[in-house]
């Protein structure tokens, strides 16, 4: 319930920021504003997970990673808003949902069957996604499934108050410096 209150509060301070990037990604490439994507909650259950559309309309809906010529798909305010990652500030209305919370594993692509099972397997699944979580600051895009599963069972096992600052820390290093962002 506290993250909850913080991310209204975060809403209501970030609507300066959130109409600018808005005006920016319409006047790159339109309606719509939003990204929706379905992603893999806990226990499985699939949400709508919202940031602001880095790509193109039309561009497939996979994972940035597994693209070929994934340029051909960005926007040219796209390059910003990842390096940045200013995409993701409208997960803040996920985390008012409820859908998810500002730490834990990054919810799963809804095709991600292979990143769902190995999850599942360590009952990592029962755990909250979070915008943010100890996979995120430990290599984020450069990790395999695997070491991602390893890092999320690490917190899954470990997870405390000194852990969840230790994530938020790091994550403002990582976005300060904008390492490990494809």
């Amino acid at each position: 319930m506290f993250g909850r209150i913080i991310a209204l509060i975060l809403a209501i301070l970030l609507i300066p920021i959130f109409i600018i990037l808005s005006l920016i990604i319409f006047l790159n490439d339109g309606f719509p504003i939003l990204f929706i994507q379905k992603r893999s909650g806990k226990n499985n259950i699939m949400f709508n997970l919202y940031k602001f559309r880095t790509m193109k309309k039309e561009t497939p809906d996979i994972a940035t990673h597994l693209m070929k010529k994934k340029n051909n798909y960005i926007l040219k305010s796209g390059y910003f808003l990842r390096k940045t990652s200013l995409d993701e500030l409208p997960q803040i209305f996920n985390i008012i949902k409820g859908d998810i919370t500002f730490i834990g594993p990054r919810p799963a692509l809804h095709n991600q069957e292979d990143l769902i099972a190995l999850r599942n397997n360590y009952n990592i699944s029962s755990l909250k996604p979070g915008i943010t979580g100890w996979a995120q600051v430990n290599g984020r895009d450069s990790l395999s499934i695997e070491e991602k599963v390893k890092y999320d069972y690490e917190y899954l096992k470990n997870k405390n108050f000194r852990l969840d600052c230790l994530i938020i820390y790091r994550t403002i290093i990582k976005v300060l410096l904008a390492k490990d962002i494809s």
